[in-house]
């Protein structure tokens, strides 16, 4: 499980929404965590509407004021600055994984009803797309501060892909450390909620194709339900639901109709980025949902 969470700062309001889900998941694993800073060339002098930290000296000196009113004295937090001034924050960020060893990082994004915040399209993308360790994305609560991060229920949505159920292996693991519910959720689309390929395939054989989507609802309730007996087996409190729509849409519903506090899902990654960032489903997850999202590389 995660053993070193790494957090960037640039000394927002909206950026230290991410230190709860750090701090809580620092003490539930026993993990260290690094603040991080990167030192911005041609900084702008402000940021999400506040002071911006252009300074190594400035930086320094909020991280160690983060470290001490952010975290419990048990866990144990490092404070890094990137002192060398750099065009490219997320590369930065990227290149300090091998030298800071962390296996998670931590951040920010606006919420909903928007594009996804300036942090998260400038800063957070590039991390997923340039690197393999997993993202754990927050959301500031309705005055842009830190909302509240606990881990009781845990959302895995998965589609009968091998590749997207590797978020599975991780839930797991977050579930048996925090002693949180896991509940599975496939959504197989309905006639009207096709896209790509299946638009055209619908038009011209409407039949065939929803005798496809009968025969893909089938599958989903057998593949789940062996999922759900398979967790019990292993001592998980579980569930699984088989839904029908579009599945931005309904994950979305479900994790916010249902006490969800985290969605774990899997994304390709580098290969996979372009369609992530051009409207594919998790991106959709993450602007329409206040929900945390752990995003897990694709290997």
């Amino acid at each position: 499980m995660f053993k070193h969470i790494l957090v960037p700062l640039d000394g927002s309001r909206m950026a230290e929404a991410a230190l709860p889900a750090a701090a809580f998941l620092g003490e539930m694993l026993h993990a260290r965590v690094t603040l991080m800073h990167v030192v911005e060339k041609n900084a702008p002098s402000a940021v999400h509407g506040q002071t911006h930290l252009i300074s190594a000296r400035d930086a320094a000196a909020y991280l160690d004021e983060i470290a001490r009113q952010g975290f419990p004295r048990e866990i144990g937090v490092d404070c890094h600055v990137h002192t060398a001034e750099v065009e490219n924050v997320a590369r930065s960020i990227v290149e300090h994984a091998d030298e800071l060893g962390h296996d998670l990082v931590v951040m920010c994004s606006h919420g909903r009803g928007q594009a996804l915040h300036l942090f998260l399209g400038s800063i957070a993308q590039k991390v997923i797309a340039g690197d393999s360790r997993p993202v754990l994305i927050t959301h500031p609560d309705v005055k842009g501060g830190p909302r509240e991060f606990s881990c009781n229920n845990i959302l895995v949505p998965l589609d009968g892909d091998p590749e997207h159920a590797q978020a599975l292996p991780v839930a797991k693991e977050l579930a048996r450390a925090c002693k949180a519910s896991l509940h599975l959720a496939m959504v197989v689309p309905r006639f009207a909620n096709l896209s790509g390929d299946m638009t055209v395939t619908g038009r011209m054989l409407p039949g065939t194709t929803s005798r496809m989507l009968d025969m893909a609802r089938q599958d989903a309730e057998a593949y789940s339900a062996a999922l759900v007996e398979e967790l019990r087996d292993q001592g998980f409190a579980a569930s699984a639901h088989v839904l029908r729509g579009d599945p931005a849409k309904i994950i979305v519903e479900a994790a916010n109709r249902a006490p969800i506090d985290l969605i774990v899902l899997a994304t390709h990654g580098k290969t996979g980025m372009e369609a992530f960032w051009a409207g594919s489903v998790t991106n959709k997850i993450c602007s329409q949902s206040k929900v945390p999202l752990l995003l897990i590389p694709v290997t």
